[in-house]
């Protein structure tokens, strides 16, 4: 027992020194020719899986403090102070430091969080003897890549197309089929993690842009020097498209990299109505 608990807290430690590197130095993107997609919740969400949703939130506590720092004292866009307090008090006063506190501070905490959860439930569908589930989350992941795809190639050309749309639905169904020829349940956890990958990556996205739109519709738009109506665009854009793109890659790296931990420490269980933990 006293070795698991210094072992995790060696290993939440190591998380958070790879999030605050990360986010201080360009570690923290992978340049994708159109976009910068961010990463820097990839250890987050590792941690949530491997230490529990309680240190993933302490985590994700983390992820926010370092881009409240970053907001407030490089505040290199003009939109800074959504993510700063102290910059949304001298904006809009002292409403605006609940406002960015909850944008700055609350998804980033719910990416420790929610991706262990849907990490448990789409392990255990996978290997219930329930098939209708393998083809619900396969189709679901076809979809996701086909989104991506679709999106992507249509920011290389300019605007939409079939080329985007053919290449996306090709993709979609090699996937759906590698995915349905080679289900097993062994296979259970890495597409498991892979959708912890894809949830901790838009629950990031999605919390983040519906909290600037609901909250801050008319200061962004100010901030971006559009019209307020064309906030809901500029957002639904980003959900779209650099959420997607974050999303699978977010997939890919937490997939790989989880299985590799697996080797090391198996995924951390939660278990009972009291929150009794067992590693399994």
């Amino acid at each position: 027992m006293k070795n698991e608990k210094t072992y995790e807290l060696v290993l939440t430690a190591l998380f958070t020194a790879i999030i605050v590197i990360m986010a201080f130095t360009p570690l923290g993107y992978i340049p994708l020719v159109v976009i910068n997609a961010t990463v820097i919740h990839i250890p987050v969400i590792l941690g949530a899986l491997f230490l529990g949703p309680k240190k993933g939130a302490f985590l994700g506590f983390v992820f926010g403090l370092t881009s409240f720092i970053n907001n407030t004292f490089k505040a290199a866009t003009a939109s800074a102070f959504v993510f700063s307090p102290v910059l949304a008090a001298n904006m809009i006063g002292v409403s605006g430091v609940f406002k960015s506190t909850y944008i700055c501070f609350v998804p980033r905490i719910l990416v420790g969080v929610l991706p262990y959860f849907v990490y448990i439930l789409i392990r255990n569908l996978l290997k219930s003897e329930q098939k209708i589930w393998r083809i619900v989350i396969h189709g679901a992941a076809s979809v996701i890549l086909f989104l991506s795809v679709r999106a992507f190639i249509n920011s290389l050309t300019g605007a939409a197309n079939l080329i985007g749309a053919g290449a996306g639905i090709l993709c979609g169904v090699i996937l759906f089929f590698v995915l349905t020829i080679s289900a097993s349940k062994k296979s259970s956890s890495s597409i498991a993690l892979a959708y912890a990958g894809l949830t901790g990556a838009f629950t990031n996205t999605l919390f983040v842009m519906s909290g600037i739109f609901i909250l801050y519709k008319d200061a962004y738009a100010d901030a971006l020097g559009i019209a307020g109506d064309a906030v809901i665009d500029v957002i639904m854009g980003v959900v779209s498209f650099n959420g997607i793109v974050e999303s699978v890659v977010a997939a890919i790296l937490v997939s790989g990299v989880g299985l590799a931990l697996t080797r090391i420490k198996p995924v951390k269980e939660v278990k009972g109505p009291a929150g009794a933990r067992s590693n399994k």
